[in-house]
């Protein structure tokens, strides 16, 4: 299976979003990091500017959001119309009946788990949802290191899917460069989320390098 490369805007430039969406038409999604400065120290964009991405982009949108509450504000992500939206376990109150109502929606539902958080208790949860993000860093800010110590989980969330026969999408965001995103698809990732490592050159040329390095070391 080819690699999904999902750039993150958090990378682009704001003001030219447009320009910047049509540079990663060649990407799979468009990876949209939606923050409150409540469950993260950090502020980006809400309802409104993911409607107006929406409008524009030549992508499907892989909407991520790292918010308080998403039983409350993550359905109406989905109603935007975007292809995927992903919460974070640690801040949903019912994380099955949340990607149940997602499903519904007609969006694709993903859950993240922070560094810290240990997979074990979403195991046997897997068939409720389309996407697992393991987070690469802590989550809130772009740039930051690669957290080679989250790919045994990442690992045994592979071996779960792979052993109950699922088609679970499985997300890293953080991090990513040619070397890790390397690492992280020898240990189960299909699905990557890059954000400086692709707006800091030419995009598409960054999105074809991604792609080649993963698969130059498919087995």
């Amino acid at each position: 299976m080819a690699a999904r490369i999902n750039p993150s805007i958090l990378a682009a430039d704001f003001v030219n979003l447009e320009r910047d969406l049509g540079a990663i038409a060649t990407a799979d999604l468009v990876h949209v990091d939606v923050m409150d400065n409540h469950f993260v120290p950090n502020l980006t964009f809400g309802p409104q500017m993911v409607g107006r991405i929406q409008d524009v982009s030549p992508i499907p949108l892989d909407v991520h959001l790292m918010i308080d509450d998403p039983d409350r504000w993550a359905p109406g992500y989905a109603e935007l119309g975007a292809y995927s939206v992903t919460f974070h376990a640690e801040a949903a109150a019912d994380p099955v009946a949340l990607a149940r109502r997602l499903r519904a929606i007609g969006a694709r539902a993903g859950i993240a788990l922070k560094p810290g958080t240990s997979a074990e208790g979403y195991l046997d949860l897997l068939p409720e949802f389309d996407q697992v993000l393991v987070m690469t860093v802590e989550p809130g800010f772009g740039g930051q290191s690669f957290m080679v110590e989250t790919m045994p989980k990442l690992r045994s969330l592979r071996e779960a899917v792979a052993a109950r026969g699922l088609d679970v999408w499985l997300q890293v965001d953080g991090g990513i460069t040619e070397e890790t995103i390397v690492v992280a698809a020898e240990n189960g990732a299909d699905t990557f989320v890059a954000g400086s490592s692709v707006f800091r050159g030419e995009p598409a040329e960054r999105i074809a390098i991604l792609r080649s390095a993963v698969a130059a070391h498919a087995h």
